[in-house]
């Protein structure tokens, strides 16, 4: 019984390790079609949604299965409890880089602001590296590399007020960029989002590791 436990847990946490890099993928994807205007690879993003959706089904029906059937304790129990709730934040991770696809499907045509476009490359590749650093942190089972993602988010925060500013400023000189720039707050708050996902996954590897139940954004805090 304890072997073919084993075996499973190995199968789901493959499975998980699988359906994060899934979601990293489609989020470098998104952020590259958005900025690089390309409508193609976004309707892409759009169509291929299904399988991120696909693998949060199986994972969750994997992990109440193996629950239900083998009533694991302590570290095994905290395993499967950790994959069972950290595919719900690939899953959503991966809705926002599909709202990111949806943009640009709606920007391409319409007046753009390059220095925006900057900003959001710049937040796309942070967002992009907080879902690898992620997804490897949980393969590793490194609760500190988990601790360590919110200094991206940090990051992140900063890259946004950055781009709000320049949203406002860009739609005070030039009325035609405005549409556009309503669509760049869009995408600066699904990366953002995405980010928070991710430190929802690196909370579930601490506990995954420790046992302990923590926030870590107010941990953050309460060091500064």
């Amino acid at each position: 019984m304890r072997r073919l436990f084993d075996d499973e847990l190995d199968e789901l946490d493959n499975g998980f390790t699988e359906m994060g890099v899934l979601v990293s993928h489609t989020v470098q994807k998104a952020v590259a079609a958005f900025i690089n205007h390309d409508r193609e690879a976004a309707q892409q993003i759009i169509d291929e949604d299904h399988q991120i959706n696909d693998r949060e089904i199986e994972l969750e029906a994997k992990s109440f299965e193996m629950i239900a059937l083998y009533q694991p304790v302590t570290t095994d129990l905290r395993e499967v409890v950790t994959i069972l709730k950290a595919v719900s934040d690939l899953e959503r991770a991966g809705d926002h880089a599909r709202n990111i696809a949806h943009a640009t499907i709606y920007v391409k045509g319409q007046h753009r602001a390059p220095e925006v476009e900057s900003l959001l490359a710049s937040m796309g590749e942070q967002t992009t590296e907080i879902v690898k650093q992620a997804i490897q942190a949980y393969v590793n089972k490194d609760d500190q590399a988990a601790r360590d993602l919110v200094t991206i988010n940090n990051h992140l925060a900063t890259i946004n007020d950055h781009i709000l500013h320049e949203v406002y400023t860009q739609a005070q000189a030039d009325s035609n960029v405005i549409l556009a720039v309503m669509k760049y707050s869009a995408v600066a708050a699904d990366l953002l989002r995405i980010a928070d996902y991710m430190i929802n996954v690196g909370e579930l590897i601490v506990y995954l590791k420790t046992g302990q139940i923590v926030e870590l954004k107010l941990m953050n805090n309460s060091e500064d």
